[in-house]
């Protein structure tokens, strides 16, 4: 059994201050599986200083520093694929496939920060004016247990490209990801201070660190309200803040789409990473004279939903990552049913063929309307919603018709009528005929889905302060 008691911090693997003990179980055995000494505040605060101390140094590195060092974080990250992709699979139940992509994607976003380095305009001329490009100073990113080591890679590449040390506070659920994706850096040379990570309660080592003067930079992926918590905290000392929030987003099936061929897809859309995911389509809008079709073809899509074990290559959806997510997934989908939601598909409890493992039946619900709770709430697993609608028109209005806006689908073959809707739906990344990621584009939500952009330049941007010089002559 693996026991995880260290922070790295200054450069150097060191035991936690911290003492308190917090069980881990496989989500695909229920059986623990390690134990996780939790970091403190007094953990976050040596992180702090560490960080503070490295400013200086690395604020000032060069372009050409700031590059190698991002090649060679790629370079490591993909040196131990397999071991991240295994610590995915036990950790958090990802499907193989599912798992072994995500090392890939964030080997990728370091090289695509190292790439846009290399031109990177940090000194600009605006008419009269320089305009400097600055590092903002200590940044903060807090990430959670659905995309550990791609959530730490996009914020840790765009700062450290910055010239931003860095202080990490993933999710207390990951801590083997965690600890392998630590050592991958460390081997990679990262200069002592620039990058400290810490395991622990958001409740304690979240509060310490968001709360400390000295850290000018907080980049949060997580729910809605800790980011509103955040955001609130912020206000003292005026830190920058990015917020990657919750979502609930549409997949629109326009009135020319292929039924079964959109069935397929909003079901991989809306089941993508085990469910867990605040991008998952997780609202299907159909034109209502098609609505009894497209619910016939939901059984035959599902069968291409393969439910079991992460490691068989054959497995889409593996199980919810903890007993408490478990729970709480079982308790919305009884309310649907409560509220007068039909299930075509799945229904209440654990699926029959499981006798242990946190799976929840994909359920797919018709006769939804938009005000039920189902349709409003996060629910962050497999349960989706079919929602009748119009036309163009009341699909918009239905699709924006959300306290989010973090991402929408529009499944269709009339592509420039998809981009027109597309062009009129309140999210931050739009995808039309499938789930294709851009890492050199923009990623962020509108409305209580967050405050800001990450990925590609504009990760870079988000770490930056930019200072107009006058006067003189150059």
């Amino acid at each position: 059994m693996r026991k995880y008691d260290q922070t790295y911090i200054s450069g150097a693997f060191r035991s936690t201050v911290g003492r308190e003990e917090m069980p881990l179980f496989d989500p695909t055995t229920e059986e623990q599986s390690g134990i996780l000494v939790l970091a403190n505040a007094e953990d976050a605060r040596l992180a702090v200083e560490s960080a503070s101390r490295a400013l200086p140094g690395w604020s000032a590195s060069s372009r050409t520093e700031r590059i190698d060092l991002l090649n060679s974080m790629a370079d490591a990250v993909e040196a131990r694929a397999d071991e991240l992709t295994e610590a995915t699979i036990v950790e958090y139940g990802g499907p193989i496939a599912q798992a072994r992509w995500r090392a890939g994607l964030a080997a990728t976003n370091f090289r695509i920060a190292a790439n846009l380095l290399k031109d990177f305009p940090f000194i600009r001329r605006t008419n009269g004016a320089e305009v400097l490009a600055q590092a903002a100073g200590v940044a903060l990113h807090i990430v959670p247990w659905n995309s550990v080591y791609n959530s730490i890679s996009v914020k840790m590449a765009g700062a450290l490209a910055a010239g931003c040390p860095v202080v990490v506070k993933p999710s207390e659920f990951s801590p083997w990801q965690v600890d392998l994706f630590a050592q991958c850096l460390h081997a990679a040379g990262v200069p002592a201070g620039v990058v400290n990570i810490v395991v622990g309660l958001g409740s304690e080592v979240g509060t310490a660190l968001t709360a400390s003067p000295d850290v000018r930079k907080i980049s949060f992926t997580g729910s809605t309200a800790v980011g509103k918590t955040i955001l609130q905290g912020s206000a003292k000392w005026m830190q920058r803040v990015t917020l990657e929030l919750g979502g609930k987003a549409p997949t629109i099936v326009m009135d020319d789409a292929d039924l079964a061929e959109a069935a397929r897809q909003a079901l991989a859309i809306g089941f993508a990473n085990n469910g867990q995911a605040c991008i998952a389509g997780t609202r299907i809008l159909v034109r209502r004279d098609h609505l009894d079709e497209f619910c016939r073809a939901i059984p035959d899509a599902a069968r291409t939903v393969v439910q079991g074990d992460p490691r068989d290559p054959r497995t889409t959806l593996g199980p919810l990552v903890n007993r408490r997510q478990f729970e709480r997934v079982l308790r919305y989908i009884s309310l649907g049913i409560v509220e007068g939601a039909r299930p075509v598909i799945g229904g209440e409890g654990r699926p029959p063929e499981f006798d242990r493992g946190y799976f929840a039946r994909p359920t797919v619900f018709a006769d939804v309307t938009n005000d039920m709770t189902i349709a409003r709430e996060e629910v962050f697993g497999p349960v989706l919603c079919i929602i009748a609608y119009d036309d163009d028109e009341d699909a918009i209005r239905i699709a924006n018709d959300t306290p989010y806006g973090l991402h929408a689908y529009i499944l269709g073959n009339d592509i420039a009528r998809a981009r027109a809707i597309a062009g009129r739906l309140d999210a931050g990344r739009v995808a039309i005929n499938g789930m294709a990621h851009e890492p050199m584009a923009p990623f962020g939500g509108f409305k209580q889905s967050g405050i800001g952009r990450e990925y590609g330049i504009y990760g870079i941007e988000d770490h930056l302060e930019f200072k107009a010089v006058t006067g003189g002559t150059v």
